[in-house]
């Protein structure tokens, strides 16, 4: 066996090791077992609230383990393909073997950096914001790309996405919208997207074709459940309702159904037009102002540790976590980390895992080898 295939195969098989270590493997099989048996009795949903957190702890603990089997399945069943092909001098299957490691050791490197995913609300949905800088049709444009970007993004992980608000631009494109992305770990994985994004290309808007810089910040905020106590004053409210706007359908720019609310004190302000219902809108805006007031407490907490908010700061330049240049050269890179890609096109359609791994292991303060030092 070559050398290439056994350093792979043990690049996965330590991964794998780290990855038992990080879920305490025996107790979290058993675990699972017993949320599983709980999850069959009938009367479990009687405390939504309760059956919610346990189905979130069950789903957390299944999908950590089912990885951890796959990938120990997969990595000796393509250890044994390869083995064969080099029997038989088969390059063609030796190739596919590599390429099948090569891609099993990228995974279980992203399953490293996601069991070090241990914050208060990591587990949880998310709510992404994102705003339009200055510019015009040219951040609008910018902003409605990134909204793409991130719905791609969650569609390749198999998360839901629903669009909570949106803002259309005059011209073209957006001035914010609000999106929700459903599923295991979300807000884990999206925290490290909050920041200004930077983008410089040759303008579609300008019959010149001159080279155009443009800026739109993203805001990522946890979904909070029943089990997290917000206290908020309905004095401290201001409740606005307005027409919901879309792309059309009987219902839109006919009612007053969506509803805006502002948090005078923090001047926190949310807003939701998914429902024909402006009761249910408003049941749902305060679940998100809940999650914009808990997730500020969070931020706090992290100042405190010396992490600065990226997503306080000016939209415009100096304060950009990331740089999309698609002209006169092609480079996507992350100014926090280093990373870089000189595929955009790619990046936009929503191959961000790599930034993110990158900029999560630095937020935790670990890389894969210290993390692998301090499992030992």
């Amino acid at each position: 066996m070559s050398a290439e295939t056994e350093a792979l195969a043990e690049q996965i098989r330590q991964s794998v090791t780290l990855l038992r270590r990080h879920l305490d493997w025996d107790v979290a099989t058993i675990r699972l077992e017993e949320l599983n048996q709980r999850a069959e009795d009938p009367t479990l949903w009687a405390d939504a609230a309760a059956a919610q957190v346990l189905m979130r702890e069950r789903t957390r603990l299944a999908t950590g383990i089912d990885a951890v089997r796959r990938l120990e399945t997969e990595v000796e069943d393509t250890l044994g393909l390869v083995e064969m092909a080099e029997a038989e001098s088969d390059a063609e299957m030796i190739g596919d073997g590599v390429a099948t490691l090569k891609r099993l050791a990228e995974e279980a490197k992203l399953r490293e950096i996601e069991s070090l995913l241990s914050g208060e609300a990591d587990g949880n949905n998310a709510f992404i914001e994102i705003n339009a800088g200055a510019g015009g049709t040219e951040a609008q444009d910018w902003a409605e790309m990134m909204q793409r970007m991130y719905t791609r993004w969650a569609e390749k992980h198999g998360y839901k996405i629903e669009i909570m608000e949106t803002s259309e631009g005059e011209q073209a494109g957006i001035k914010s919208a609000t999106l929700m992305v459903s599923g295991p770990s979300a807000y884990g994985w999206l925290k490290t997207e909050a920041g200004v994004h930077r983008l410089v290309r040759i303008s579609p808007f300008d019959s010149a074709a001159r080279r155009q810089t443009s800026f739109a910040s993203v805001y990522v905020y946890p979904e909070v459940d029943d089990t997290i106590v917000i206290d908020i004053n309905p004095a401290d409210l201001k409740v606005d309702t307005f027409r919901a706007s879309g792309a059309g359908g009987q219902h839109v720019n006919k009612t007053e159904s969506a509803i805006r609310i502002t948090h005078v004190p923090s001047g926190i302000i949310v807003a939701c037009q998914t429902d024909r219902s402006q009761h249910r809108n408003r049941a749902t805006a305060m679940g998100m102002l809940k999650a914009r007031l808990y997730e500020m407490e969070l931020k706090k907490q992290e100042d405190a540790a010396n992490e600065a908010a990226a997503s306080k700061t000016d939209i415009g330049w100096g304060h950009q976590i990331r740089s999309y240049v698609l002209a006169p050269y092609q480079l996507v890179k992350d100014l926090r980390t280093n990373i870089e890609t000189g595929n955009p096109a790619a990046v936009l359609d929503g191959e961000l895992d790599a930034f993110m791994a990158a900029a999560l292991a630095a937020r935790v303060g670990a890389t894969r080898s210290e993390a692998s030092a301090a499992a030992r």
